[in-house]
């Protein structure tokens, strides 16, 4: 039994210094660790990235809204000037009183009775289809660039909104009558000039 003993003790002792050695290797690895900045900065960037993506995630978003914003507003205003060529503006009613008092004030001396339905009534007449054939071109050109636009430059994450097409539709249609009526009443196509007798 005794000669068992020793070898037990050795045993153990082996089994004591391998644990000692262990504990020192774990602590040695610890103090490697702590003392290694690499992963406090890994740790450190990751959430100073996050807010960036962020960030731009929302500058994106802020730049489509207004993007959508202004296709909308100018798809509005396309249909609006489509009904102005229609119906005429105040500009034109300006420009054919202003036609009508040159006209009146060159045939004030004496004319012929053609030459003062020409100066007084056609002139009139003509400024105020062209006009109105203005604000139809400048519908029809709106509303083709709200259509056109999104072809162009960088895709959008959402499609055109189908209302706003709508509408910019409905500018285009009203804005190509109002300029194919203007064409037809300056050259006097719809209603022609009265002509005097004799």
């Amino acid at each position: 039994m005794n000669p068992t003993t020793p070898a037990t003790v050795t045993d153990g002792e082996k089994t004591t210094d391998e644990t000692t050695e262990n504990t020192e290797t774990t602590e040695s690895t610890d103090r490697a660790v702590a003392e290694n900045p690499e992963p406090r900065d890994q740790d450190e960037t990751g959430p100073v990235d996050e807010p960036e993506a962020v960030e731009e995630t929302d500058d994106d978003t802020d730049e489509a809204t207004s993007g959508r914003l202004a296709a909308a507003s100018a798809a509005v205003v396309s249909a609006g000037l489509g009904v102005v060529g229609l119906t005429g503006a105040w500009t034109g009613r300006v420009a054919a009183e202003r036609e009508t008092l040159i006209g009146q004030i060159k045939t004030s001396s004496g004319g012929s009775a053609a030459q003062q339905i020409n100066e007084i009534y056609g002139d009139a007449w003509h400024s105020t289809a062209l006009v109105n054939g203005l604000f139809g071109l400048l519908a029809l050109l709106v509303g083709t660039y709200v259509l056109v636009r999104p072809a162009f430059g960088a895709p959008a994450r959402q499609p055109q909104a189908g209302w706003v097409r709508a509408v910019a539709r409905g500018g285009i249609a009203l804005g190509t009558l109002g300029v194919l009526i203007s064409i037809a009443m300056y050259f006097d196509l719809i209603v022609a000039l009265p002509t005097a007798e004799g």
